[in-house]
C-alpha cells in the first residue's frame, strides 16, 4: 500500500486537490495521509477543515503556521513556520510519496520539506504563468518536484522546456474542473433559499440579474488593495446590479482588501450586496452557472468560467499571462473602465464550454499515474 500524503493549506487548495483525495481514498493500492495547515484551519477565512471533515476525510495532522498580519515579511515567515512544522509530521506519517497544489507560500513549504527529505514529490497545476510572486514559487516548485499532472497543454510544454524529463510530466487538467463536471452534470435545483442567512448583507434575489466579486491581493502590488477593491466595488455598485462578494485569500495585503470591503459596507454603500467568507464549491458553481458575470481577480474566472461558460471580467495583473478561454476580458484598475466591461460582458451571457484546463477526469487521473510506478528522488535534467 502506497501512502500518499496530501497538503491541503486553503480554500482554494481543497476544491483543486478534493477530487484527487476522492481517488487517492478510494484506490485499492494507496493510503491518503491528510495534513491541513495554514488558513484552512482558521475561522476568518470560513474554517475550511469543518467542510473537509463533512466531505468524509480525516486530518491525520494539523499545522498551524499562518503568522497574522498579511504582509510580504509575515507571508514569508509563515512559509518558515510551515517549513520548521511539516518535517516533524512527514518524519511521523512516513509517506512514500506528497502531493502538493499550485503556487501558494504553503506549497513551496511542503515541496522543499519533502525535497529535503527525500521523499518523492509530485506537483498539481505547475508550469502555469500568472504574473507575480506566485509564478516564481510555481516555477521553483517544478524544479523541486519529481512528478507533475499540469492541467494545460501549454503548461506541460513549459514545465518540459524547464528541464523536467518528459515522461516525468503527465496532462491531466486541473482537479478541480472535477468537481464542476459533477456537480454540472448533477444540478437539478437551485442555490439554497438558506444561503443567505449565512454572511453578512442584504439578502440577493437569484432570480434576477447579479454579479460575484472574488478579489485578492496582488502581492507584487503590496499597500494597493483597499484602493483597488473600492474602485471594483463602486463600479459594481455603479451598474446598479445586484451582487455577492466574496472575502479575500490569506496572501500578502488581504487585510487592505478586507478594510476596502469593510469601509465600503460600513459607509452604508453596500446596498444590494451580500458578503461572503468562504462559499463550498457547490453553491459557487451553481452561484457561477448563474450569475450575469465574475468580477475580480481570481483564476477561477479563468479555470471555473472557461468550463462553465461564466462571463468573467478580469482586473488587473494577478493573472497576467495565464492560459484562458473566450469568456475573459481583460481590464485595468479604473472605476469606469471595470463598470464598461461588466455591462458588456453582462449583456453577452454565458459562453460556450471551454475544456482548456481539463475535462473532469484529472483526480482519477493522477492516482492511477501515482499507484502505476515508483518515483526516483534523483533528477535527471533534459539538455
Amino acid at each position: 500500500m502506497k501512502k500518499v500524503c496530501i497538503v491541503v493549506a486553503s480554500r482554494a487548495n481543497y476544491s483543486s486537490i478534493k477530487s484527487v483525495m476522492r481517488a487517492v481514498q478510494a484506490h485499492p493500492d494507496l493510503e491518503l495521509q491528510l495534513v491541513v495547515g495554514a488558513s484552512a484551519l482558521l475561522d476568518r477565512y470560513g474554517s475550511v477543515v469543518q467542510l473537509i471533515e463533512r466531505d468524509g476525510f480525516t486530518p491525520l495532522a494539523r499545522v498551524f503556521m499562518l503568522i497574522e498580519g498579511e504582509t510580504p515579511a509575515t507571508m514569508a515567515k509563515s512559509a518558515g513556520l510551515g517549513l520548521l512544522e511539516l518535517p516533524t509530521i512527514l518524519e511521523s506519517l512516513k509517506p512514500d510519496i506528497v502531493v502538493t497544489i499550485g503556487d501558494r507560500f504553503e506549497t513551496i513549504s511542503t515541496a522543499l520539506a519533502a525535497a529535503y527529505m527525500n521523499i518523492p514529490l509530485a506537483h498539481t497545476m505547475g508550469g502555469e504563468v500568472s504574473g507575480t510572486i506566485d509564478e516564481s514559487i510555481r516555477h521553483a516548485i517544478t524544479k523541486l518536484s519529481h512528478l507533475h499532472f499540469p492541467a494545460s497543454a501549454g503548461a506541460r510544454d513549459r514545465i518540459i522546456r524547464l528541464g523536467e524529463m518528459p515522461e516525468s510530466v503527465h496532462l491531466v487538467g486541473c482537479p478541480r474542473i472535477d468537481l464542476i463536471a459533477e456537480i454540472l452534470d448533477e444540478l437539478n435545483g437551485g442555490v439554497p433559499e438558506a444561503l443567505f442567512e449565512g454572511g453578512v448583507g442584504e439578502p440577493i434575489d437569484l432570480a434576477k440579474p447579479f454579479l460575484i466579486v472574488s478579489q485578492h491581493p496582488v502581492t507584487t502590488e503590496y499597500g494597493d488593495g483597499e484602493a483597488q477593491i473600492t474602485a471594483t466595488l463602486e463600479a459594481v455598485r455603479d451598474t446598479g446590479m445586484q451582487s455577492i462578494v466574496l472575502w479575500p485569500n490569506a496572501d500578502a495585503g488581504s487585510e487592505d482588501i478586507a478594510r476596502g470591503i469593510r469601509k465600503f459596507r460600513e459607509r452604508g454603500q453596500g446596498q444590494r450586496m451580500h458578503f461572503f467568507k468562504n462559499l463550498p464549491i457547490e453553491i459557487y458553481v451553481r452561484l457561477m452557472r448563474d450569475t450575469a458575470c465574475l468580477v475580480g481577480n481570481s483564476s477561477s474566472g479563468i479555470r471555473d468560467g472557461a468550463f462553465i461558460g461564466t462571463p468573467a471580467v478580469n482586473i488587473g495583473t494577478r493573472q497576467d499571462g495565464r492560459e484562458r478561454g473566450h469568456n475573459v476580458l481583460d481590464v485595468g484598475y479604473g472605476r469606469e473602465e471595470i463598470r464598461d466591461a461588466i455591462v458588456r460582458q453582462a449583456g453577452n451571457g454565458r459562453y460556450g464550454r471551454d475544456a482548456t484546463y481539463g475535462d473532469g477526469q484529472a483526480g482519477r487521473r493522477i492516482a492511477e499515474i501515482i499507484a502505476a510506478g515508483e518515483v526516483s528522488v534523483q533528477k535527471r535534467i533534459t539538455h
